[in-house]
């Protein structure tokens, strides 16, 4: 069966999420997981993409973001291409599967603030962390950045 064109529109909200193959892991250490959001950090601010929240977990990871609009962009692949760029560049070729969805805006901001929270609790809901204090302080998720214990993604 064929798979779906994937909704790909500059200015929408997406939630992005990427997996290692048969759930591979695609994050070794912590080498790998700082490398990582500093391509990510450099990519959203380049592009001018809002990244609203992230978390890195062993075997994918998961964002919600929304890409800045360009007049001069007659396809909508804003979205696939940041994806791209950034596994690309990965320095340990993880294979992985991408799936932007698009997110409905129709409901306003109750969604997104949903959204954040799901993607911030991850890491508590795969058991990589046991407690809420310790989400504090997880410097892989932006819930960290939140409380004031890490930096941003693009190391501001």
């Amino acid at each position: 069966m064929p798979r779906q064109a994937r909704i790909d529109a500059p200015g929408a909200l997406h939630h992005i999420i990427a997996r290692g193959m048969e759930r591979r892991e695609i994050f070794y250490d912590e080498r790998d997981r700082a490398d990582f959001l500093h391509r990510l950090g450099r990519i959203v601010t380049e592009s001018q993409t809002r990244c609203f929240a992230w978390a890195l977990i062993p075997n994918h990871f998961i964002y919600c973001s929304k890409p800045a609009m360009f007049p001069w962009l007659r396809h909508a692949s804003v979205v696939e291409r940041l994806c791209r760029k950034l596994q690309s560049t990965s320095p340990q070729k993880w294979p992985s599967v991408s799936k932007p969805l698009q997110v409905n805006t129709l409901s306003g901001d109750v969604y997104l603030r949903e959204l954040v929270r799901y993607i911030h609790l991850n890491p508590l809901r795969a058991g990589i962390i046991k407690t809420l204090e310790e989400l504090d302080r997880y410097l892989y998720c932006g819930h960290s950045y939140l409380m004031g214990n890490s930096q941003t993604i693009a190391g501001d």
